[in-house]
């Protein structure tokens, strides 16, 4: 059963989002400006360990709200439905290991933490139904429908059906703050912190660690971020240093042609401090002007005008990014990321996506599948079983490949089918540092 203050999140969240939708719709064209303000980044094992003390544990976990958004659909990879629906691994969705996850450690802890999930119309129906099976759990869980995005249009001004603008999420939470209520009610519950989760990382997880740091330093507003490829290539110390980046070099999406300017990039998952926005609120500093943020259109292109900087982030007085490990920022975004998910890079324990510590490079090995692994169920058919990758630096397939079970791939795999040929890797294959094109080569 939902405790009360969901119910008030249930009224205010309807107008709150409106409001930032519209004003996100009127917002002129306009250049990017580099935003002024540097944060401090604080690598996540310099972190202080979590506590052995249950009783403590429990205290720092009740003053939390997790707040998952649910706004986008897997139509990118031919699944019909929202993208939390579909099956990661061990038959468990990106839903199912938010809920198993504070399930587990309200259950651990004896605390309690509600779920609140932000959908969208397109995705609040389906959701309803999958979360059907956990209406017996021990987790208050809100769905709540915020209402379509602006949808994007082709070059000949029709709506394309499947495919929304990404949110700011940041700002659509900090709008439905300032409505009336709302904010009173978590602080009087003993609420201190929301720990905001975007669609886009399927590895998010409620840490005591990160929030027990936040707690003792009266952090205001943390996002959590990863060093980018090429950043992390030249310096290999950063998960270790911690130190001040100016807030242009994080961003939320890279550019391909513009990767060496950022350093981080920002997770969608961020913490954000209560009492701070009842601050803000009552000096009147938190305005929707100043959380939106700008899209264009360019023929049938979509181009986001955001760095994290841009966000409201700089609202806050006490302001960090930690740099955390890349298995708590694991997007969904291609049948390439499923195939890193389902290996045996990783897996699953109380809701928590587990990194194998037999890989030893820090970095996920990049994955690139051809148009014929598009879609999900192309993607399930061409693998007898899901090939193990620890030890892979990259693999490319191409053409019509399909996989045995067993595989083992290692090192840098090229598997690219000559045009009209069915190349088929044999159950048990083991291809360590091979480019592949006819049976011959394997």
């Amino acid at each position: 059963m939902c405790s009360i203050y969901c119910w008030v999140l249930l009224e205010s969240i309807i107008g709150s989002c409106k409001e930032i939708q519209e004003s996100v719709q009127s917002k002129n064209k306009s250049n990017i400006s580099s935003p002024i303000g540097e944060v401090l980044v604080v690598p996540y094992q310099n972190l202080a360990p979590t506590s052995d003390d249950i009783a403590e544990i429990k205290n720092l976990l009740d003053k939390i709200v997790v707040v998952k958004f649910n706004d986008t659909l897997g139509t990118a990879v031919g699944f019909n439905g929202p993208k939390s629906l579909i099956g990661i691994r061990d038959g468990l969705t990106s839903l199912d290991l938010i809920v198993n996850q504070i399930q587990s450690l309200n259950l651990t802890y004896g605390c309690h933490i509600p779920l609140v999930l932000m959908n969208t119309i397109r995705t609040h129906d389906d959701s309803l139904k999958a979360l059907e099976k956990y209406s017996m759990s021990n987790v208050d869980i809100l769905p709540l429908s915020q209402g379509q995005h602006p949808q994007k249009k082709s070059s000949d001004g029709q709506s394309i059906a499947d495919e929304l603008y990404p949110s700011d999420h940041a700002a659509a939470f900090l709008s439905l703050m300032k409505s009336s209520g709302t904010l009173d009610l978590l602080l009087s519950q003993g609420k201190e912190y929301v720990h905001v989760v975007s669609s886009d990382n399927v590895a998010a997880a409620v840490d005591p660690r990160i929030m027990s740091h936040l707690s003792q330093n009266n952090i205001e507003y943390c996002v959590e971020v990863t060093p980018t490829s090429s950043y992390l290539a030249k310096s290999k110390m950063v998960n270790q240093r911690q130190g001040m980046f100016e807030l242009a070099e994080i961003t939320r999406t890279v550019p391909k042609d513009s990767t060496e300017k950022f350093k981080f990039i920002d997770t969608r998952s961020l913490w954000v401090n209560l009492k701070a926005i009842r601050r803000l609120v009552d000096t009147d500093a938190l305005k929707i002007e100043n959380l939106s943020i700008s899209k264009e259109m360019e023929g049938d292109q979509i181009v986001l005008q955001e760095t994290a900087a841009s966000s409201p982030m700089q609202l806050f007085d006490k302001v960090i990014g930690i740099n955390v490990p890349q298995f708590r920022a694991v997007q969904l975004n291609a049948t390439s990321d499923l195939l890193l998910l389902q290996s045996d890079l990783y897996s699953t324990s109380e809701g928590v996506l587990v990194r194998n510590t037999d890989q030893a490079s820090p970095a996920n090995p990049c994955i690139e599948l051809g148009p014929e692994f598009e879609k999900v169920s192309d993607f399930q058919r061409r693998f007898k079983s899901i090939p193990s990758i620890v030890g892979l630096d990259s693999l490319k397939v191409a053409g019509d490949v399909w996989f045995g079970a067993g595989v083992i791939l290692k090192g840098t795999v090229s598997i690219v089918a000559k045009p009209g040929m069915k190349l088929e890797i044999p159950d048990g294959a083991v291809i360590e540092n091979k480019d592949i094109n006819d049976p011959s080569d394997i």
